[in-house]
């Protein structure tokens, strides 16, 4: 199926040359004089070779049908990673470099959307929003109440987090699994 370059976005999987290709990253820039373009940093699939390329904004490209389905984690071993998808208990074995980074924040149970081609998954997905408890933070400094402190954290499965000072350890807080950002306190 074609699409517009502009349209890409992470976890698309495009056809170049007969090879299969996740995409990254994908950025649009519009210069003031001059064609719109987009650049998009893709992984072959095959080999798992990174490239970029850089397409007019309204060209074509041919965007592979993959299956998009949610998975449960279930456990990560020497294989890779172990999922099944909860409405027919198959069970899937994503390999580490698919989950990459993104591995923190696989804990039991944890529902994630994989995109499968030919029964290989080749992108992993996160849910937008998890909640993660804090492990170890600075303690609040008398007089710092200026909204826009924030101090380092980090949470239990190892990620670090910039929270405001009113945080402290075994406070459940929502991060944005993007960028990793603190979002807001959990609501218990």
């Amino acid at each position: 199926m074609k699409v517009i370059a502009s349209s890409l976005r992470k976890g698309n999987v495009v056809e170049l040359d007969e090879k299969l290709y996740v995409v990254l990253t994908a950025a649009s820039f519009h210069p003031g004089k001059g064609t719109p373009t987009t650049q998009v940093d893709m992984r072959r699939i095959s080999d798992g070779v990174k490239v970029s390329e850089r397409w007019k904004t309204t060209e074509q490209v041919e965007r592979a049908h993959v299956d998009e389905r949610e998975y449960d984690f279930l456990y990560e071993d020497d294989e890779g990673f172990h999922f099944m998808e909860p409405a027919t208990y198959e069970q899937l074995v994503a390999p580490k470099d698919v989950v990459g980074d993104d591995n923190v924040f696989l804990g039991e149970g944890v529902r994630v959307y994989l995109r499968v081609y030919n029964g290989i998954p080749i992108a992993m997905e996160l849910p937008q929003k998890v909640v993660v408890e804090i492990a170890e933070t600075e303690p609040v400094v008398k007089g710092q109440t200026a909204s826009s402190s924030y101090k380092p954290a980090l949470a239990t499965n190892g990620v670090r987090v910039m929270v405001p000072p009113h945080i402290d350890v075994g406070t459940k807080v929502v991060i944005n699994t993007e960028d990793r950002s603190y979002v807001e306190r959990a609501k218990s």
